[in-house]
């Protein structure tokens, strides 16, 4: 009884974990950004697909356990997209936001800004995030390379712009002490970040908000196409990116602003950066998982809410739409 509740009978297309629960979505998701996928062959993810394609026609070879069908799912989920079936590129995949990521959390941190080093830390910041978000996105409805375009000069010169002008004013603020400057300098990024991955999202996917996103009912089956699933989605994923630099660019500024006047780093200044490097990698790692469980990928919304033709068209009361991540 222990071993199957430790892994439940396998059911393709469904999420292994209870998604009705923080804590189900958490574990979902440590599988989906799980690093060690980054490392997996071509020839070991089309035994994965091959898998799920023979358990789905129901030619599954014989000793194939339900933890093997899990584990194959977990690949296939973390390097395809749910929508278009084509590989994500690997850096931009959530399993590869961390690694790739934390080298730019880094630099965005590092103490005594100049307005040319704010300017290219968080262009990099934003140029990976745009990508990441578009990667990332619902592609149920074709989004074309112009409309991707504009979003990603819309979130660069925002994050660039609140930067810069909060690093001016604190620059300005001449009756606050050297220390304490310092430290609310090194909060910055987040206001600005945080800001700036609104826009972010919203300018990314603006597409979805015109052409709407597909809703499936309880077989699968596509109902319609929704515009007001799509604000809902977008507003999940917007949210999700606000409260995911908070832990990021609060809490490492303020543990280093605590360990630099330890005697032994003060003797040994070296080590800042890898230990800076270091608080920085365990937070991101630690803020990712949780800041994209807070909603399920594949949300509910009741028919009622939704426009009348979606009504019509179906005998559900609720409906399903991917929300992306």
């Amino acid at each position: 009884m222990a071993e199957s509740s430790a892994c439940p009978a396998f059911q393709l297309g469904r999420p292994r974990y209870e998604q009705g629960s923080f804590l189900g979505r958490l574990r979902h998701f440590v599988d989906i950004i799980d690093p060690s996928t980054l490392f997996v062959s071509e020839k070991r993810l089309k035994e994965c697909m091959k898998l799920l394609d023979d358990y789905k026609h129901g030619e599954l070879p014989p000793g194939v356990s339900d933890l093997q069908l899990w584990e194959a799912q977990k690949i296939k989920q973390a390097i395809i997209h749910p929508d278009t079936g084509e590989k994500i590129f690997m850096p931009f995949r959530m399993s590869g936001y961390v690694p790739f990521g934390t080298p730019i959390v880094i630099g965005l941190l590092l103490p005594n800004q100049t307005v040319v080093s704010t300017i290219i830390w968080q262009w990099l910041n934003q140029s990976h995030n745009a990508c990441v978000n578009y990667a990332n996105r619902n592609a149920t409805k074709p989004t074309p390379t112009s409309k991707f375009l504009q979003g990603y000069v819309g979130a660069v010169t925002s994050a660039v712009s609140i930067a810069v002008g909060l690093n001016v004013l604190i620059q300005k603020a001449n009756k606050l002490s050297p220390a304490t400057r310092m430290i609310i300098q090194r909060l910055i990024p987040f206001p600005a970040v945080a800001s700036a991955n609104i826009c972010n999202v919203g300018l990314m996917r603006h597409n979805e908000l015109s052409e709407g996103i597909d809703v499936l009912d309880s077989n699968g089956n596509v109902v319609g196409s929704s515009k007001i699933a799509a604000r809902h989605a977008i507003t999940e994923t917007a949210f999700t990116r606000v409260v995911l630099p908070m832990p990021i660019f609060v809490l490492p500024p303020i543990i280093m602003s605590y360990l630099e006047r330890l005697r032994f780093l003060q003797s040994n200044r070296r080590l800042l950066l890898p230990i800076h490097s270091l608080v920085c990698l365990v937070t991101f790692g630690l803020s990712l998982p949780v800041a994209i469980s807070l909603f399920p990928q594949m949300s509910q919304i009741e028919v009622s809410c939704l426009e009348p033709e979606i009504a019509m068209a179906t005998d559900c009361k609720v409906v399903t739409y991917n929300k992306g991540l």
